[in-house]
């Protein structure tokens, strides 16, 4: 069983995934950690990240695992350097790369066949693009006051006032939307839950009812 996980930044994604993901004994991945991964890559090798072959390139060329939340590339240990300032400025635009997101697809699409096709999968197009069959999708959305108050509490946001974190997620969101390949939005049989009012275990009690009736 796949449960797709989707929703804009703030709404508790990931919380909520990884205790899915425990109750029902299912792999768990985010997949944003790859997109980071990628422009950490692309940081690194200073190619100019509007160049969409050159992207591609390093991310074809690169060897990228997830596993116990652990993001590596290159054999590398890369989960706290994908959680920088300077990642954070430049992973919306790249992962906004038409080639990239489909390589991506594949990879999360992969990745989850090695998993025995039993993942909680969160991301902004997993029940749209990546797996549109899956058993479980939803969609977590809030209000922005509460969606800027939880990415404060997150390590990419530390020291930063609200109104930095509220104008990112803003940023954030108009790329996610907007962009060509595998925009945020909903999937047309996705169930929407507002986590505003919401506590973790509420959310995650809604979840598993829809997984326990698929």
């Amino acid at each position: 069983m796949v449960i797709a996980v989707d929703g804009p930044s703030g709404v508790g994604k990931s919380t909520v995934a990884r205790a899915v993901a425990a109750a029902v004994g299912a792999a768990y991945i985010d997949t944003g950690a790859l997109y980071r991964a990628v422009t950490l890559g692309v940081l690194r090798s200073g190619c100019d990240p509007q160049d969409a072959a050159a992207v591609l390139a390093i991310a074809a060329g690169s060897c990228f695992e997830y596993e116990d939340e652990v993001t590596s590339l290159d054999g590398e240990d890369v989960s706290e350097a994908i959680r920088t300032p300077e990642v954070n400025a430049l992973v919306s635009p790249i992962s906004a790369l038409p080639d990239l997101r489909r390589w991506a697809v594949e990879w999360q699409r992969a990745w989850v066949a090695r998993h025995r096709g039993h993942a909680v999968v969160v991301g902004r197009d997993i029940g749209t693009v990546v797996f549109p069959d899956a058993e479980v999708k939803v969609y977590l959305t809030a209000d922005a006051e509460t969606r800027t108050r939880r990415r404060a509490l997150d390590p990419e946001a530390a020291g930063q006032d609200l109104a930095a974190v509220a104008a990112q997620l803003e940023y954030r969101d108009e790329i996610d939307s907007t962009r060509a390949a595998s925009p945020l939005k909903p999937a047309d049989d996705a169930v929407i839950i507002d986590t505003s009012a919401l506590g973790i275990d509420e959310v995650m009690a809604l979840v598993l009812a829809l997984a326990s009736d698929a």
